[in-house]
C-alpha cells in the first residue's frame, strides 16, 4: 500500500477537497484507496478537517464518477461526485468536481444533489456541452446503479474498507 495525494478542483483549476489516502489495491471496477479514522482533509484553503470515521474512495477507469463508501455509523453509506475522469499523476489522482453528486443515506435513501449547483456553473464556469452531457450520463447511471445496488455498489468495498478499519 502507498501513500498517494488525492486532489479535486472545480472546473477552472480551483482547489477543492484534497487530502492524502494509501492505494489499496484493484478489481474489476477500479481502483481503492483507502483513508483510517483520524485523515486530515482540506476543502480549498479552508482550515482542516479530521474525519473521525474510516472510508474507502473508488477511481474507476475512464468513466464521469468516483464514488466514497463509509462505514456503518455514518449518515450516508455512499457518496459518488459526478467528475471528470480521474487522472493517475504526480503519486496521487486528480479530477474536476462537476457538482452534482449522487448519495445513498444510510436508510437506504438514494438521491442527486446540488443540481442547482451544476446549473449556475454551467453559466459562471462556462462548462462545455460534452462536460454537461457527460455529467447527466454518469449521474442517471449512477442513480440507477446505487439504488439497485449494481457493479461496485453490491459490496465490493467492504474487503477494501476492512483494510482501512
Amino acid at each position: 500500500m502507498s501513500a498517494i495525494e488525492v486532489v479535486y478542483r472545480k472546473y477552472g483549476g480551483l482547489l477543492h477537497w484534497n487530502h492524502p489516502a494509501r492505494r489499496l489495491g484493484e478489481d474489476e471496477h477500479g481502483v481503492w484507496v483507502g483513508c483510517p479514522a483520524g485523515t486530515v482533509g482540506r476543502r480549498g484553503d479552508d482550515p482542516p478537517v479530521v474525519w473521525a470515521l474510516p472510508f474507502v474512495l473508488l477511481f474507476p477507469a475512464r468513466t464521469w464518477w468516483t464514488a466514497t463508501f463509509n462505514p456503518a455509523g455514518h449518515k450516508m453509506s455512499v457518496y459518488c461526485d459526478i467528475t471528470t475522469v480521474p487522472e493517475w499523476r504526480d503519486g496521487g489522482v486528480t479530477m474536476v468536481d462537476l457538482d452534482l453528486d449522487v448519495i445513498k443515506r444510510a436508510d437506504g435513501t438514494v438521491y442527486l444533489d446540488d443540481q442547482d449547483e451544476f446549473a449556475d456553473h454551467q453559466v459562471w464556469l462556462g462548462y462545455p456541452p460534452e462536460v454537461i452531457e457527460n455529467a447527466e450520463s454518469a449521474a442517471t447511471w449512477l442513480l440507477s446503479a446505487v439504488a439497485a445496488g449494481d457493479g461496485p455498489f453490491g459490496g465490493a468495498h467492504h474487503r477494501w474498507l476492512d483494510q482501512v478499519s
